[in-house]
């Protein structure tokens, strides 16, 4: 690794109750409340902030997992200022119908620049996951994050390439619950609400075997085709298998409708018209300094690895040897931030490259 001088390794390694932890609140561009949620651990950082990035329908505690060490732990011991975004998608915030486009064009550049303002650092680093990261690439990619100078994207990033099941569910399934429910919940495993979230849980537990946990059979109906979709059982300790019962809520129609877009097209596509975004974020090469690192888990049920692959390809084509892409075996799509052995599987290759 190059660039700044390593931290000294801490005498004992960070956990959940070394957390100092603020929940900032955060105005996005176009008027909507966020939160920012800044961790620091027993000593100042010796590095600069990193903005940490979650999907759609869960929150930014997705990266605190009851595990022995989290991802903030690692990021903390590494010297990090460690800043949580709980952008539009955030379950912490009041349900709404959302975009990528929206997240994109008002979140992430309202929250680069509440951290930037905050800590006095010209630039900073990013670790998105899943529509956290494609909302980030959109905004990257348009020229709108020019303070960011590496981006760290896990599963999904610019193209879209999913299983052939999940193809037909957001193409045929998701357009006839759109007529009747605004939103989708994994979290109506535990509490339904209604007779159509009773049923689509009742037809769920009847299609997925796998376990006993409602909400995690219900993650798979929502997002992918696996079985499960978003990790592997065998990734998973029992602590965090039962505490994702919490961590999964309410995901607006109007996602799964430009995602059913962005799947056809194959790679991401603008739904809103909003000015600054382009009409393609393909079609020329992406209007950002930042190092790309892209990850993609070998067994991702929700994005296959092609995704990753076809977005690495892509940026090779426009400036060669600059951006990276790692294969992660044994992975699929969220065990890589929470399975039982992340720390010393997946966490070392994320902290090598921001540290680059």
């Amino acid at each position: 690794m190059t660039g700044a001088p390593q931290p000294d390794p801490p005498t004992q390694p960070t956990t959940r109750r070394d957390h100092v932890t603020e929940v900032q609140p955060l105005t996005a561009l176009d008027g909507r409340p966020l939160t920012l949620v800044h961790v620091q651990g027993r000593h100042p950082p010796t590095r600069g902030p990193v903005l940490v990035v979650h999907g759609a329908g869960v929150r930014a505690e997705l990266f605190r997992p009851p595990l022995p060490r989290t991802f903030v732990d690692a990021l903390i011991d590494d010297g990090w200022d460690v800043w949580l975004l709980n952008w539009r998608a955030s379950i912490d915030l009041a349900p709404m119908a959302w975009t990528l486009d929206q997240a994109a064009a008002y979140d992430h550049p309202a929250a680069v620049a509440h951290v930037l303002a905050a800590t006095g650092a010209e630039r900073l680093k990013a670790v998105v996951h899943c529509q956290g990261s494609t909302s980030f690439m959109m905004a990257l990619t348009a020229g709108l994050l020019p303070q960011v100078e590496t981006v760290v994207s896990n599963a999904v990033s610019l193209h879209t390439v999913v299983p052939r099941l999940s193809t037909f569910k957001i193409g045929y399934l998701a357009p006839v619950i759109r007529h009747a429910l605004p939103y989708l919940s994994p979290g109506w495993g535990d509490r339904p609400r209604g007779p159509l979230p009773r049923l689509l849980v009742w037809c769920v537990r009847a299609t997925h075997p796998e376990c006993r946990n409602s909400v995690c059979r219900m993650v798979s109906f929502t997002y992918g085709s696996g079985w499960p979709a978003l990790w592997s059982h065998a990734n998973l300790d029992e602590a965090t298998h039962d505490w994702i019962r919490g961590e999964f809520a309410e995901v607006p129609m109007t996602f799964f409708e430009q995602m059913n877009r962005c799947i056809r097209a194959g790679h991401l596509v603008p739904t809103d018209g909003i000015e600054s975004l382009p009409r393609s974020f393909v079609a020329q090469a992406p209007r950002t300094d930042a190092r790309i690192v892209l990850l993609a888990g070998e067994d991702n049920h929700c994005f296959t690895a092609e995704s990753q692959r076809r977005t690495f390809d892509f940026l090779q084509r426009h400036r060669p040897g600059r951006d990276s892409l790692h294969l992660l075996p044994g992975y699929g799509h969220l065990d890589v931030f929470i399975g039982r052995r992340a720390a010393v599987d997946t966490y070392p290759v994320i902290l090598e490259e921001l540290a680059r």
